[in-house]
């Protein structure tokens, strides 16, 4: 079926309608008030409904008109999009970006800028990948990832200081340990570790990264601190967590462990690019606003 109507009669309609007049919807369009007038007239006679009347001395748009325009501003708004979109692809923008993120770094420190970057780069997708020790690392040098949020710097692959992370170590409050005053390292030893498995290593080939005290009898691997979270709860063991995971659990049913000498650590975060020079100009977009944060 071909359509009786253009674009840009309702682009005419819509502006008349937000200028207040024919006559500032031309000064606005940059157009003679004579054509305008003829376009709307034109699209009139195209649908058989009247979209004009006369209030006072100006030409205003009727209730049919407005009522029709209300449906017309979500196509208008799709064209503009259509354009700003090939604009950006006609650019070379990339239709989507991968980010590695270590498990370590605050989740708001990414998606606080994401927010931004996606309100003025409609054409690009983001997809996160979380990682861990070997994971983080390969995500860089198998260059999967656009921008990556490692721990400590890869060799050959530049990166700037990100945040830090405090690791601190939690029990549930009807735990053993939780009842101590001062606990020394020996006592960890005679109780069940909860640590998070290495994401990227190859367990049938023993390729996995271990980072911290790992000492105790019995450990139970989880695959995230959100299951780490849950085994503490039940009074299953002893683990260090962000501290930014424990702010925002605030939860009763944890408590904080003093280890004398070993209470908290920091882990340094850094941010890279992977392809380096070829690097697309959305992910070098997303990658400066991070940095800003």
């Amino acid at each position: 079926m071909r359509l009786k109507s253009t674009l840009e009669q309702w682009v005419t309609l819509q502006e008349v309608d937000k200028a207040g007049s024919i006559q500032a919807a031309a000064l606005l369009l940059n157009k003679s008030h004579t054509t305008l007038i003829y376009s709307i007239k034109k699209l009139e006679t195209q649908l058989g409904v009247k979209l004009l009347e006369i209030h006072g001395r100006r030409s205003v748009l009727t209730n049919h008109a407005k009522s029709l325009l209300r449906r017309a501003t979500s196509m208008i708004e799709q064209a503009r999009d259509l354009e700003e979109i090939s604009h950006q692809l006609s650019k070379g923008v990339e239709s989507e970006i991968i980010v590695s993120m270590d498990h370590l770094c605050e989740p708001s420190l990414l998606y606080r800028p994401m927010k931004e970057f996606l309100k003025i780069n409609s054409t690009t997708s983001i997809h996160v990948r979380e990682t861990s020790l070997s994971k983080t690392t390969n995500m860089v040098t198998s260059k999967k990832a656009d921008v990556s949020i490692i721990t400590l710097p890869i060799t050959n692959y530049p990166a700037q200081v990100f945040s830090l992370t405090t690791m601190i170590p939690v029990v549930s409050t009807n735990h053993p340990l939780a009842k101590l005053e001062s606990i020394c390292i020996s006592d960890l030893a005679n109780h069940c570790q909860i640590v998070i498995r290495d994401l990227g290593g190859d367990q049938s080939n023993n390729n996995t990264k271990d980072v911290g005290w790992l000492k105790a009898n019995q450990r139970i691997t989880v695959d995230n601190f959100d299951h780490a979270l849950r085994a503490i709860e039940h009074g299953l063991g002893f683990c260090r967590l962000p501290e930014h995971i424990l702010q925002q659990q605030n939860n009763e049913k944890l408590k904080v462990i003093k280890i004398e000498q070993n209470e908290k650590y920091q882990v340094p975060l850094h941010i890279t690019l992977p392809k380096g020079s070829k690097t697309g100009s959305a992910a070098l977009a997303f990658y400066e606003m991070l940095l800003l944060n």
